[in-house]
């Protein structure tokens, strides 16, 4: 039986390629921005394609910075991709408005240096830092992952690290992960066999809901 999967749509999201990625691991997503919706699914996605201050506002006016404290709240699995990680933290380089700030952080955007190219864009390797996570079951280290950001997240705390990624002589964050919460800065929709069975992995999590 497919897992039940809320696919946050606050029209800042690429819920096509998400929405297929999740199906294919197993889920059942539903595209919805309805609260009752979404606490009513085993589990949560906010993905994010676009800016951090049009995408905050979207989120407070359809109520749902609320609904994501508490579907995290619940102890049901979420799943923040791209912007849906950086949106997660207090607030970004990026513009002036106050982020969910669910996690102590900020920000922040590539030092411009020669040679390197913002946006960060392509193949890039993971080096997992929380290696035996349930998200990395069955992925290796080094494992290639589809990256497209110029801005990365700086978290207060450096043990909710789940994941670097290295950047010209950058080293940041590429996931994180504290308790029923996992982001990911990378698309695990766009990653082809590594980013479904993280997918899965996720999916899998959810199903014990």
């Amino acid at each position: 039986m497919a897992i039940p999967i809320a696919l946050i749509d606050y029209d800042m999201g690429n819920l096509h390629s998400a929405y297929k990625g999740l199906e294919i691991s197993g889920a059942k997503p539903i595209i919805t921005n309805s609260k009752e919706e979404i606490l009513g699914c085993a589990a949560m996605v906010l993905p994010g394609v676009g800016s951090f201050d049009p995408a905050m506002r979207a989120l407070r006016a359809h109520g749902l910075d609320e609904t994501i404290e508490q579907m995290i709240g619940s102890g049901k699995p979420f799943l923040g991709i791209c912007l849906g990680l950086q949106l997660l933290f207090e607030s970004s380089e990026e513009g002036s408005q106050k982020g969910l700030g669910i996690l102590k952080g900020k920000v922040r955007r590539f030092s411009s240096q020669p040679g390197l190219t913002i946006p960060h864009m392509g193949w890039n390797q993971l080096q997992l830092t929380q290696s035996e996570h349930p998200l990395w079951l069955g992925i290796a280290q080094k494992a290639q992952v589809y990256f497209v950001h110029s801005y990365y997240v700086d978290p207060s705390d450096p043990q909710i690290d789940a994941a670097k990624v290295t950047h010209g002589d950058q080293t940041v964050t590429a996931a994180v992960a504290l308790d029923n919460l996992m982001a990911v800065q990378f698309h695990p929709e766009k990653s082809a066999k590594t980013g479904l069975e993280i997918l899965a992995n996720f999916v899998n999590l959810a199903s014990k809901w």
